[in-house]
């Protein structure tokens, strides 16, 4: 049994920091790692990271038990990172599409096995899908976690399902062999769909914003009510996205 530590509130607020700035380098972060890299038994880095969770800093993975970083933590990086390469290059072309197509235009990223979304842009109609910046979605039933998982492999792409996929709707897809089967075909396209399948009363379609060595760097997305975008509009919206997600990337190099 781990000897337990005797930490002033210096010594505590010291080690949450150093554990904070520890997901710079890493993706995950086990107790044992945490007890290693601070100094301190196993009990006091449990400790710590369960401090984390509780403000919504640090989540736990629920395949692998490792910490990740939370909704909390990244909210403030968004924050913080508004002006960086990414956003600035998105923002002028997503303000241009929101114009175009008349709709709310999201830039999200992959983070476990949800997305976050980094920028929205409303459009100014009264009947809209309003902003979601900050927020997680399940991947799975979300038009921009698709395109995010579409290219991933079998290998990485458990690493970003859960156990269970739950149904967010009557439409959501929870078969782990039609899930795929969806991924193949957005792989196959170059975008991604999700009509009512994580929120009743939304529909949209995303396609990816490539980073200079080619891979997906993240999502650009379209979302509608669902009377305004159906099956028949999908293609047409996804060429209109993919022009745009090409001028991002190009500043992106």
């Amino acid at each position: 049994m781990d000897a337990p530590d005797t930490l002033s509130p210096i010594g505590s607020a010291d080690n949450v920091l150093r554990l904070i700035a520890a997901f710079e380098q890493h993706d995950k972060l086990r107790v044992a790692d945490v007890s290693r890299m601070l100094g301190v038994a196993r009990s006091t880095a449990h400790r710590l990271l369960r401090v984390l969770v509780a403000h919504g800093f640090a989540s736990q993975d629920e395949l692998s038990k490792a910490y990740v970083v939370g909704p909390s933590l990244l909210r403030v990086a968004v924050s913080i990172s508004r002006g960086l390469d990414l956003t600035k290059a998105a923002a002028p072309v997503m303000a241009e599409l929101v114009t175009e197509l008349g709709e709310t235009i999201h830039l999200a990223v992959l983070q476990g096995s949800e997305v976050f979304f980094l920028k929205s842009i409303e459009t100014p109609k009264s009947l809209r899908v309003g902003a979601r910046d900050g927020d997680l979605r399940p991947a799975y039933a979300t038009a921009t976690g698709r395109i995010l998982l579409s290219e991933l492999s079998d290998e990485e792409l458990q690493t970003h399902l859960p156990s269970v996929l739950a149904p967010l709707t009557r439409k959501t897809v929870t078969d782990r062999e039609e899930l795929t089967s969806v991924l193949a075909t957005a792989r196959r396209l170059g975008y991604a769909w999700s009509l009512g399948e994580s929120e009743e009363d939304v529909a949209s379609v995303a396609v990816p914003v490539r980073n200079a060595s080619g891979r997906i760097a993240a999502a650009l997305a379209a979302a509608a009510p669902p009377s305004r975008l159906g099956e028949e509009d999908v293609a047409s919206i996804a060429a209109k996205l993919t022009s745009g997600a090409t001028r991002i990337s190009s500043l992106l190099l």
